[in-house]
């Protein structure tokens, strides 16, 4: 590693400013961890374009009435912003457990535990589950983040393979996990970026073989479709299974950073030993508190978005592209040749798509119906052009 340093008076990395989006790069002067080296931080590009639809975000914001509840709250939260929040977060707990309660019966706030976003849930289960010496396991392609979890963590990270359809083999996930003896099996249900959701029988399978932990990902639960199973149902007969769940998608809160999980009470008192202290803000916990009291206003924006995806996977089968089937507020197409003169063709015209999975893939977020006839409309001219 070089010692190189910058230049006496030089605020470090001043002469190499990226623009936005663009990692900056980590000098050799600086020591950082060698298996960190050359790697870049997450993100999906951030373009000012008139129509975004690369990150899953619910394009329908809070109305008026859930803004002021929001707003009342966390004004309230700010008169008391010089003590430290409640540390266990019991009051957002145990609304959680309310929520997910009209699902299954028997949760309460003891079964239920709440972090910055689902991302920091995951780090904090391979904190504690994972590390040194450890394995976690999932089956790709899936969420992306999941092996840099592992790294973070000083975890072994073992990837599977997914079928053509992007479902995953029961057989061959047994036999894996018999082989590997993972430490912690991720699955992910609508699986992010195929929007597959997991066939329950498989589910059960992997919790059956599996020698520790499980986690079931649905941070896209609440756009399945109907009939489609939560894990949830099965948390009283496997004591080791985790269903996270985020506040991210169907109740619009992106922002606002809260993911969750439902467990066995043992399995939450584990977390809350690797967490951060205080890590839920007084001003996170009220705002999520106001959202949860708006349910049904939020999800009723949640049906129009499952019908709004169904047409558009509809609409692409029909114009001659492959479509994985979808649980989620996302559609996986293709197959293209160059999907990047793509995914940049929808760009220069207005379009924001994210160029992901597997290639020759790409996945478009569910918008408004304007936003999705644009997107439409430009990726028609896109594939017209690349067709000459």
């Amino acid at each position: 590693m070089s010692d190189r340093r910058p230049e006496p008076g030089t605020p470090a990395g001043s002469d190499r400013r990226p623009e936005p989006g663009t990692p900056a790069g980590v000098p050799d002067w600086v020591p950082l961890r060698d298996e960190l080296r050359g790697e870049e931080p997450y993100g999906a590009p951030q373009i000012d374009v008139p129509v975004r639809l690369n990150t899953n975000e619910n394009p329908y914001g809070p109305s008026e009435a859930t803004a002021d509840d929001i707003a009342s709250s966390v004004r309230a939260a700010a008169l008391d912003l010089n003590r430290y929040p409640d540390r266990e977060a019991w009051g957002l707990r145990t609304a959680l457990a309310d929520y997910l309660s009209r699902e299954v019966a028997g949760l309460d706030a003891n079964r239920v535990w709440a972090a910055n976003g689902s991302n920091e849930v995951m780090q904090q289960i391979l904190q504690a589950f994972g590390g040194p010496g450890r394995t976690a396991l999932s089956f790709a392609p899936t969420y992306s983040m999941y092996p840099e979890y592992a790294r973070n963590t000083h975890t072994r990270w073992v990837a599977g393979q997914r079928r053509d359809d992007f479902g995953i083999d029961a057989d061959s996930a047994v036999a894996l996990i018999e082989a590997e003896q993972p430490d912690v099996v991720f699955l992910t249900s609508p699986n992010n970026p195929t929007g597959t959701a997991l066939d329950p029988l498989h589910t059960r399978a992997v919790l059956e073989a599996a020698p520790g932990i499980v986690v079931v990902d649905e941070a896209y639960a609440e756009f399945r479709r109907a009939g489609t199973p939560s894990a949830l149902e099965l948390l009283a007969q496997f004591p080791r299974l985790v269903v996270t769940r985020t506040m991210s998608k169907a109740f619009a809160l992106a922002g606002g950073r809260l993911g969750y999980l439902a467990a066995d009470p043992a399995i939450v008192d584990a977390l809350r030993i690797v967490r951060l202290p205080y890590h839920l803000s007084s001003v996170t916990q009220a705002a999520a508190e106001a959202a949860l009291r708006h349910a049904p206003e939020l999800l009723a924006q949640v049906d129009g978005l499952r019908v709004e995806r169904d047409r558009t996977a509809q609409r692409l089968h029909d114009d001659g592209f492959t479509v994985a089937e979808s649980d989620a507020n996302f559609v996986l197409f293709g197959t293209f040749s160059d999907r990047h003169a793509v995914w940049q063709g929808l760009v220069d015209r207005g379009v924001l798509v994210r160029e992901t999975g597997p290639l020759g893939w790409l996945r478009v977020s569910i918008g408004t119906p304007d936003e999705m006839h644009a997107f439409h409309t430009a990726l028609q001219e896109v594939t017209d052009v690349e067709a000459r």
